[in-house]
């Protein structure tokens, strides 16, 4: 009986530090959970700048012939050009490239390769350098760097250079509405976005003076200049995470950047199984964490008491007749699920969906550990044959 006691005023008390917690991140996480942080109101350029679209592709053959065609179609009024980079892929990446840019027409592309990265270079950011090499001949204004899996509406590229324009920002970034086709996708996918928010809040991002500091890796727009001025790719070159690492060396070097969510960028690379989706988040989960253990068991602490504990004390107030902990619990688990309503519109799912989110924060904290087993077994973040050991992290040299 005393045993039990201890027990229930345990989860009481985590009870309370949940609640305590939800209540803060509704109103003090800089509203992280709403999802109207759109593309800010823009006009037309009086003349419209040059801009140089840079595509990083490894083994790619299965997506671009969705993504490619829609840069090759860009409706835009001013000079631009795409330089598809070749990463070493094995599935005619390359050749299929040229072939939808003879077949499809449009924009002007160049496909070339870097070769194998050297020491200390992630394959992406080697090939970003590349195709910013290439793209320099041309003098753009601006460089649009975007993955091989995200298609973009016809008039995408003009709408981020008038509202970088616009808005004076260095940088202008989107965040894909990603797919959610298959049930592990509708039940992981809003919950990544959701997270990332929550970590990296959107409003905060653009202000100006705030540290907050992010992009989304699969749609960037920076200004060129910037890009030289921060040594971008060169100073985030061993970068896991290289989007906010790239935010953070722009903003670190006082350039205004915008983050936000897209409504005419989609990404078309399926994650059908909760496999492939457990390989997207344990890949960089650990070096999110900066490889440091005491920074996963706070992760692994934190996701519990503010996903976990809500229901267990639901659970566990009904079984045990503790008023307290179901009362305390059940708000938590209500605030906890009006939040994330508003991502399962912007990606229009069930709402039924929304009550589920403690179990998906529990698959991202098994994630997590996972990502920390594999880099001590010596795998590290792997992608596409190639494993990255090192932190996520900007050099000390840039």
């Amino acid at each position: 009986m005393v045993g039990q006691t201890a027990r229930v005023i345990a989860i009481v008390w985590s009870a309370v530090v949940s609640l305590a917690a939800w209540l803060w991140l509704l109103l003090g996480q800089g509203f992280f959970w709403r999802t109207d942080v759109r593309l800010p109101p823009h006009r037309d350029p009086d003349v419209w700048p040059s801009v140089c679209v840079v595509v990083p592709a490894r083994d790619e053959a299965a997506v671009l012939p969705r993504s490619l065609p829609s840069l090759l179609a860009q409706d835009y009024p001013g000079r631009a050009e795409i330089f598809l980079v070749d990463d070493g892929s094995t599935d005619g990446t390359g050749e299929l490239a040229r072939e939808l840019a003879t077949r499809h027409g449009g924009l002007p592309l160049t496909v070339d390769s870097p070769g194998e990265p050297p020491a200390g270079w992630t394959g992406k950011l080697w090939a970003v350098r590349h195709g910013i090499g290439l793209a320099r001949a041309r003098e753009p204004e601006y460089l649009l760097l975007t993955d091989a899996d995200i298609a973009h509406a016809p008039d995408s590229l003009r709408r981020l250079v008038a509202a970088a324009r616009t808005g004076g920002f260095d940088l202008v970034s989107q965040m894909a509405r990603l797919r959610v086709e298959s049930l592990w996708e509708r039940l992981v996918v809003p919950a990544f976005v959701y997270f990332f928010a929550q970590l990296y809040p959107f409003r905060w991002i653009g202000r100006k003076g705030a540290r907050t500091a992010a992009a989304a890796g699969g749609c960037v727009l920076l200004r060129t200049e910037t890009a030289y001025r921060a040594r971008i790719p060169d100073a985030i070159r061993h970068a896991v995470i290289d989007d906010v690492a790239l935010a953070r060396a722009v903003k670190g070097g006082g350039g205004h950047i915008w983050l936000g969510l897209a409504e005419r960028v989609d990404s078309v690379r399926p994650y059908p199984r909760l496999h492939d989706l457990w390989r997207m988040v344990s890949r960089s989960a650990y070096a999110q964490l900066r490889h440091n253990p005491l920074l996963l068991l706070g992760t692994v602490v934190g996701l519990a008491l503010v996903y976990l504990v809500p229901p267990a004390a639901v659970v566990a107030g009904v079984v045990t007749g503790s008023t307290a902990a179901a009362f305390l619990g059940a708000p938590a688990w209500l605030v906890m699920t009006a939040t994330y309503v508003p991502m399962l519109r912007y990606y229009r799912l069930p709402l039924w969906l929304a009550p589920l989110l403690p179990f998906t924060a529990f698959l991202y904290l098994l994630m997590t550990v996972d990502s920390a087993v594999q880099h001590y077994r010596g795998r590290g973040a792997a992608w596409k044959g190639r494993t990255y050991a090192r932190p996520d992290a900007v050099s000390d040299e840039g």
